[in-house]
């Protein structure tokens, strides 16, 4: 007999769980004479005992208490204190006084901006303010709500006891089921909102922490690294205070600087460390440089949460440490409406890695479940996708004002009580062999090769076309990191139609990068409830298509090769139908062009390099103005030097001059603006005019510096400008609005490679930190003007003798062309989509996650 399929339904341990107010569990430390608190800055050195802690808490909980009480409660019967405050001793201070005084704490960053601190203040209607000298107390009175800074209240607290608060003294008894912080996050409409966290839901998730990696006799020193505004402080802060250790304070400039991290870890024998895997890259990268010294041999649990964790990072990360000695890479899982972490999983060496097809986001934590669901909510089976819904203790209490029905509701599978209530993500996931995958995001909009698709815009199009009865528009792929746009289609009676016909059809409709791959099918599967089974159609095309890791088989004609090119013309198709895969439309033979077959600029790039695996070289200009493979075997050699850009000469490089500035703002407006990546998501905050003002600024300086280049056409106009610095001489401008926020992401991402691991000195690196084309120029066009640009470039450099170039890409094809055809090194791979400006806002938080910035380096011999 055969078994019953599984459900996709998988709960965490049963555990018992001293659910109280954090400050009764802090009670037995008050009297210790262990360090607490650890800060440092410019001007100070503080450690604070526990007992220290305790006292000065007591008496300033009091202080709070009296004045909060006049203000009263907000609307969900919460007292709530707003804390803005940058990280040091007296913060810590702030949060715990406030629990003592019977209230939640609802941090803000000094920096966010005049709007986020009104529409936090009126939405959580704290009862008080407490703020400190790097925040302006103007930012709070147009809320109404009472302010104090610290050391108002420090003082004010002089005059009463340091002993414990009697319940009389405090605004309201504390339970288990109180709620003890609030959270805003920025929310998928844009606004706010504020997440009700109890004392029960952080004692689920520490408690587990503390049962599942216990602190070491030797920990004695622990890390407070991330912004209090995220939920993952909660764990970083009062995990080690509960247990008796000390809390190292570390400012928001040493966790941005690898170097300066490093040496602060190394120096106080920290052991544990949380962060996002965009930092632990960077930290490994700082590492290399010195792979003897070993400096943080005592770090053994690392904990990577907030982004996805790649094979190839944790790969890295075993080269480094080793698969033994006990070093632990763990992928934790969740958002702050689940307590930060509700899944794990923990990598013990680099084993490991081949077990699953990506890194597991893992299994529930204690006393929580993870169910996969179906748009009718019914499990899906086991390796089916589902969307991603959490049960259990870690789950918060609501938003602020009672919102988000859609997101929290009565959970129609649970079978205890403790599983009544679900909350939904918002995220895909499968069960595989025991173990949730992260699967994607659930909207409709995809990133196909650097470009955002709306699948309904592709399926409108689609259902246009005449002779298309019903159709079906999906992407495949998203989770192996190479997305197709399927389009399932059924055709009208009697309709003499093909997919080729209607593929054809939709490419005066769709821009290319949003050409789907058509498939007819005789019927659309339909659920019970009649809406589309959308698993089901991919489920099928992954069948028909044997879609696994094997290679997908596809029809090779190599008619019309001479005997003599016959080897090659085999290499050729070959190539393109290994790298066109499933996605190849029709035979391929020397008589198709790329493009007519599926290809796009991208996997031109990719065949390209294949080739050359292969012993086959052909120019990036020769292959894109090819019109058949025919043209592009005729250019194909076996000689590494015998293709040297031929068809740069159609290009001629100058250097920059003032007579260009015209020229140069409009390709720049046009190019950016228009097509730019990171541009899309603020268009609503950048006007065409801003690109103007920005070459303005810093048009002197490039003059001067004299690193810049055109590129004029045959007929001499120029088509194509490269925008150069000295990476150590580069101008300060002023910009504003999206151009600002931008410009601020680049500095961002660059600043700590090009601080530590780049040449330092005037005349050392090139910063190519803006190419532009012309809108003239067609698609083919454009690719080998940035190729020649990249080439102009790498020749200006060295004549004056830099050691390298330096830059950033967004742009896949961009990314593409500068690793395999330009030797460009990767020195850091970010995923915009996680990056928080320093308002606390995610500006990219709609990209997609394999939506990167790239940023590297070329060395020159």
């Amino acid at each position: 007999m055969g078994s019953l399929p599984r459900v996709a339904v998988v709960t965490g341990p049963r555990a018992a769980v001293p659910t109280a107010p954090l400050t009764h569990h802090l009670g037995p430390l008050a009297k210790s004479d262990r360090t607490a608190l650890i800060y440092k800055d410019e001007i100070s050195s503080v450690q604070v005992s526990h007992a220290e802690l305790a006292a000065r808490t007591n008496v300033l909980a009091r202080a709070i208490s009296e004045r909060a009480r006049t203000v009263g409660p907000n609307r969900d019967g919460d007292y709530v204190i707003a804390v803005c405050m940058q990280p040091t001793h007296n913060t810590i201070m702030a949060l715990l006084a406030t629990w003592k005084a019977g209230a939640a704490y609802v941090p803000m960053e000094p920096s966010f901006p005049q709007g986020r601190i009104t529409h936090i203040l009126k939405d959580a209607e704290p009862s008080l303010v407490i703020y400190d000298d790097s925040a302006d107390p103007s930012m709070f009175k147009e809320s109404g709500v009472p302010f104090a800074s610290f050391e108002e209240l420090a003082q004010e607290a002089t005059s009463h006891s340091a002993d414990e608060p009697m319940d009389a003294e405090t605004l309201a008894p504390l339970t288990s089921d109180s709620i003890a912080i609030v959270l805003y996050t920025s929310g998928s409409t844009g606004i706010p909102k504020g997440v009700r966290l109890s004392y029960s839901a952080i004692c689920n998730r520490l408690w587990w922490q503390f049962r599942t990696f216990p602190y070491s006799d030797s920990e004695e020193i622990c890390v407070w690294k991330t912004a209090l505004t995220f939920v993952d402080s909660v764990c970083e802060i009062w995990g080690p205070l509960l247990h008796g250790r000390a809390l190292l304070i570390l400012s928001r400039e040493t966790t941005r600087d690898p170097q300066k991290l490093v040496n602060v870890l190394a120096d106080n024998q920290i052991e544990r460390l949380v962060l996002v895997p965009t930092l632990l890259r960077s930290i490994l990268m700082y590492l290399a440089l010195g792979p003897a010294s070993r400096p943080l041999r005592r770090l053994k649990l690392w904990v990577c949460s907030g982004e996805t964790l790649s094979k190839e990072l944790a790969s890295e990360f075993f080269k480094y440490f080793g698969n033994e000695d006990g070093y632990k890479l763990a992928n934790f899982y969740g958002s702050t409406e689940v307590m930060g972490d509700v899944t794990y999983y923990v990598l013990e060496g680099s084993d490991q890695l081949d077990l699953y097809p990506t890194i597991p986001i893992g299994r529930p934590l204690d006393n929580c479940a993870i169910y996969l669901l179906d748009e009718e909510l019914s499990p899906t089976r086991d390796s089916e996708p589902g969307e991603v819904w959490v049960a259990g203790a870690n789950l918060a209490a609501g938003y602020v004002g009672g919102g988000g029905a859609n997101r929290f509701c009565d959970n129609p599978h649970a079978t205890q009580p403790e599983f009544q209530r679900l909350y939904r993500t918002g995220d895909f996931g499968t069960l595989v062999k025991g173990a949730v995958l992260y699967a994607g995001r659930t909207d409709a909009q995809v990133k196909i090769r650097g470009h955002r698709v709306d699948l309904l815009e592709v399926e409108r199009a689609l259902a246009q076309v005449p002779g298309v009865d019903k159709c079906v528009v999906l992407c495949y792929g998203l989770d192996r990191g190479n997305p197709e746009i399927l389009g399932f289609v059924t055709t009208k009676p009697g309709a003499r139609t093909s997919a080729q016909h209607i593929e054809g059809k939709l490419r005066s409709a769709l821009t290319h990068y949003m050409m789907p791959q058509v498939i007819e099918v005789e019927s659309i599967p339909l659920l019970v409830n009649g809406k589309v089974d959308r698993q089901g159609l991919l489920k099928m095309y992954e069948n028909t298509n044997n879609n696994d890791d094997a290679e997908v088989a596809v029809d090779i004609d190599c008619s019309g090769a001479g005997l003599a090119d016959l080897e090659a013309a085999q290499a050729l198709l070959e190539t393109v139908g290994a790298v066109l895969g499933r996605a190849a439309r029709g035979t391929l033979s020397l008589r198709s062009g790329f493009y007519e077959l599926g290809g796009n600029s991208l996997n031109s790039i990719y065949t390209i390099t294949k080739l050359r695996d292969r012993g086959y070289y052909v120019e990036i200009s020769d292959f894109l103005g090819a019109s058949t493979l025919g043209e592009v075997l005729s250019k194909m050699s076996t000689d590494p030097n015998g293709g040297a850009d031929s068809k740069e000469a159609t290009f001629t490089a100058v250097p920059m001059r003032d007579e260009h500035k015209k020229e140069v703002i409009d390709m720049v407006e046009s190019s950016f603006y228009e097509k730019a990546e990171l541009e899309q998501f603020l268009k609503h905050e950048i006007e065409t005019r801003d690109y103007a003002d920005c070459i303005d600024a810093c048009w002197p300086a490039l003059l001067q510096a004299g690193l810049s280049v055109v590129l004029n056409d045959v007929n001499s106009e120029p088509v194509a400008v490269a925008l150069n610095f000295d990476v150590r001489d580069e101008p300060e401008i002023e910009l504003s609005g999206g151009l600002a926020k931008i410009m601020g992401f680049l500095e961002y991402v660059e600043g700590s490679v090009r601080d530590t691991m780049l040449p330092h000195g005037k005349g050392a690196v090139l910063h190519s930190f803006m190419m532009a084309t012309s809108e003239r120029l067609s698609a083919r066009d454009n690719v080998s003007a940035i190729r020649a640009l990249e080439l102009a470039t790498d020749r200006v450099a060295r004549q004056r003798r830099f050691r390298g170039v330096f830059t950033t890409n967004t742009s896949p094809l961009t990314q593409q062309l500068g690793t395999d055809i330009l030797g460009f090194k990767t020195l850091l791979d970010y995923q915009i989509n996680q990056y928080v400006d320093p308002n606390g806002e995610r500006i990219f938080g709609k990209a997609p996650d394999d939506m990167r910035a790239i940023v590297c380096w070329k060395p020159l011999d």
